[in-house]
């Protein structure tokens, strides 16, 4: 916790397809290699008496904070048996406070999708991290930008004066950089009469590289290449840099690419950021 930094790792962790436990495995492997302090975690899903959160945060010494988003009975869905779905935040510091929030959708057969913020301790004080996952479909894109609306909404409301701790936000966005929902959140578009800005640290660091996280090469995303293969849709934004510093994105790599004789932690590449949220002196 004396680090003027706070290293945040972003993962779509696939749910609970197998191999579950090699992908387990490497998971933990990669992370403690990384040594984040916060993982931001999506398609989390029960895994023994807890969740696949649970099974992370329990092996790299970290707490999960779980918040369920969707959940369907036996036969919805076309599947034989009930199951839920849901966000983690992984943390090394003690939690502050954490909350979930609804997003709408204007697909009324889709998951519910939701915000789930963590006030988290940090060496510059508590420190808001957020986690989502957008509407997946190509052509949600008006239910992607209704989310990241609400989503700004909600950060505002937490402070985004210049006296106020930065913000990050995390998550699968399933959105491409050239995309309406995204260009709003980097401050490049108006949505619903909105306008507002976050840094992208992929792009912040490495410009027009690109970065991806939805790839041809990791062999787990072949069931749903129909979604289109070879784009980056995860990411680690921040609010505005401030004068003193604080926000300053000071590194940002693609991770957990490793694999086990062919397989990869997840069908998603995970996104590491180290984020300046001491003032300087």
């Amino acid at each position: 916790m004396a680090s003027s930094n706070l290293r945040v790792v972003t993962l779509n962790f696939w749910g609970t397809e197998a191999p579950l436990d090699r992908r387990i495995a490497l998971a933990i492997k990669q992370l403690a290699e990384l040594e984040p302090d916060v993982v931001c975690m999506q398609e989390v899903k029960p895994h023994g008496a807890e969740t696949t959160a649970h099974a992370l945060a329990n092996a790299l010494g970290m707490h999960a904070h779980y918040a369920r988003a969707s959940s369907w009975n036996a036969g919805e869905r076309g599947m034989a048996t009930a199951g839920e779905e849901g966000l983690a935040v992984l943390t090394r510091a003690r939690l502050l406070e954490q909350h979930a929030l609804a997003l709408p959708s204007h697909n009324a057969l889709d998951d519910s999708r939701i915000l789930l913020s963590a006030h988290v301790v940090t060496a510059g004080g508590g420190i808001w991290v957020h986690t989502t996952h957008l509407n997946y479909r190509l052509d949600d894109g008006l239910s992607r930008e209704a989310q990241v609306t609400a989503i700004d909404a909600a950060i505002r409301a937490r402070g985004r004066e210049n006296t106020d701790a930065p913000q990050i936000l995390c998550g699968d966005f399933n959105a491409t950089p050239d995309s309406d929902e995204i260009r709003f959140m980097r401050g490049l578009t108006t949505l619903a009469n909105r306008r507002t800005h976050f840094q992208d640290a992929w792009l912040r660091v490495h410009g027009i590289e690109p970065g991806l996280t939805w790839s041809s090469e990791n062999e787990l995303t072949r069931p749903l290449r129909s979604l289109d293969i070879d784009r980056r849709i995860d990411y680690v934004f921040v609010t505005s840099r401030k004068k003193d510093g604080r926000g300053t994105i000071h590194d940002c790599r693609v991770a957990l690419t490793e694999r086990d004789a062919g397989i990869c932690a997840s069908d998603h590449y995970a996104v590491v950021a180290d984020i300046q949220v001491v003032a300087n002196s």
